[in-house]
């Protein structure tokens, strides 16, 4: 699999977002705020930039297929073939992620709508999406350190690399 500089930028500051916000930026702070809608401008691009590459590329590498899924993941506990472009598990991993970093932006800027100003439900809402996003993330991290140490397949090198 070939990441082009895009994808690799977009995972480093999407990452970065993520933890900064989630672990080291005050909760509705400015800096919270900002970073938040730079996830969400991010995660546009991310869709905007898989639209409109090459079919092929981009989001066309992203696969779905229930059944494939199960037998990906089965696959992990014996032989696991490395994947040209996303695994199966890979593609519903961005899904939800990126959807997780999405509704945060809403429900983030919900909360400064006049509509919705000091909603606790809403406040929850965002909470526990971010929960939700960072427990992703674990899984996603567990995901991609088990396959490379497990299966030799050099995950990291490619993420940063291509």
């Amino acid at each position: 699999m070939r990441r082009g500089l895009f994808e690799r930028s977009f995972h480093l500051f999407f990452a970065l977002g993520v933890v900064g916000n989630y672990w080291l930026f005050e909760a509705g702070g400015d800096l919270h705020e900002w970073v938040g809608w730079g996830i969400g401008v991010l995660v546009i691009l991310r869709l905007a930039w898989g639209l409109l590459q090459a079919p092929g590329a981009g989001s066309g590498r992203f696969r779905f297929q229930p059944s494939a899924l199960f037998a990906e993941l089965r696959e992990l506990g014996g032989h696991y073939q490395s994947q040209d472009g996303y695994s199966v598990a890979g593609s519903w991993m961005i899904v939800v992620m990126m959807t997780l970093a999405a509704a945060l932006a809403l429900t983030g800027w919900m909360q400064d709508l006049d509509a919705f100003w000091g909603e606790e439900w809403l406040q929850d809402t965002h909470e526990w999406l971010g929960h939700g996003l960072m427990a992703a993330a674990g899984v996603h991290i567990f995901a991609v350190l088990f396959i490379q140490i497990r299966h030799g397949v050099p995950l990291v090198r490619r993420m940063w690399f291509g």
